[in-house]
């Protein structure tokens, strides 16, 4: 049995990059766990922060990562894997003022929480004691993803770390990253993943367009991509 830990930046990174490959490991046999990292709240949000909640038709009153949370533990649950959440703070409650910002260059500020992360990532590690590790290679150049790809970049040495290509920015990229293997899902995965992404809900039709949409465009987006370790599952 492989200890299987997938880090997300994000309430839907690793199950959007890589549902399939994890429902696989857990219908194998292997125990994952998807780590998020920034589920954490700040009262009554502001500015571009509170826009990035309105802008998925939730009111200023709904308690927004509470919401994003709950939807993870049921996506989580429908692919077989526990999930664990970390309390730091999107970029938008850090600082980063509107979208464009979010693919810019990166605050100096964000130094200490890359250091806070790798300590909280480190103690994961001691207590899950992972064969095989998952995070994002960063395709699409997120500010929170590069965070906790640099966070991810000293963890122990001799695990295997296997990069995701992250989704939905590898299917709006022209050309596919260097370096990316893409594999087809089998049908249970695939299945899987798509019970699992539909969970989402706040995020489908900011993502996708409706929950359709979604089902639509994985129906026909059965693979995903990886750079690095040993990708047998």
């Amino acid at each position: 049995m492989n200890r299987v830990l997938a880090i997300s930046p994000h309430l839907d990174d690793a199950v959007f990059s890589a549902g399939g490959t994890l429902a696989r490991h857990a219908i194998d046999g292997d125990e994952v766990t998807i780590l998020t990292c920034f589920t954490g709240n700040v009262a009554n949000p502001q500015g571009f922060a509170l826009a990035c909640q309105l802008d998925k038709g939730l009111s200023a009153e709904i308690d927004y990562m509470a919401l994003r949370r709950a939807e993870d533990l049921a996506a989580c649950e429908a692919i077989g894997a526990k999930a664990h959440h970390l309390p730091f703070l999107e970029a938008p409650h850090r600082g980063y003022a509107d979208a464009k910002s979010l693919f810019a260059e990166r605050k100096e500020t964000d130094a200490p929480i890359v250091a806070d992360l790798r300590a909280a990532i480190a103690s994961l590690y001691d207590k899950l004691r992972p064969s095989i590790v998952y995070g994002p290679l960063c395709v699409g150049d997120h500010v929170d993803h590069h965070v906790v790809r640099d966070a991810m970049a000293e963890q122990s040495a001799g695990v295997p770390v296997v990069w995701w290509e992250d989704f939905p920015y590898a299917m709006k990229s022209e050309a596919v990253s260097e370096g990316v293997v893409r594999r087809p899902l089998d049908a249970p995965s695939a299945a899987a993943k798509l019970r699992s992404v539909l969970c989402y809900k706040s995020q489908l039709g900011f993502q996708f367009g409706s929950a359709e949409r979604a089902a639509d465009i994985l129906s026909q987006w059965t693979m995903e991509g990886f750079v690095g370790g040993d990708l047998a599952t």
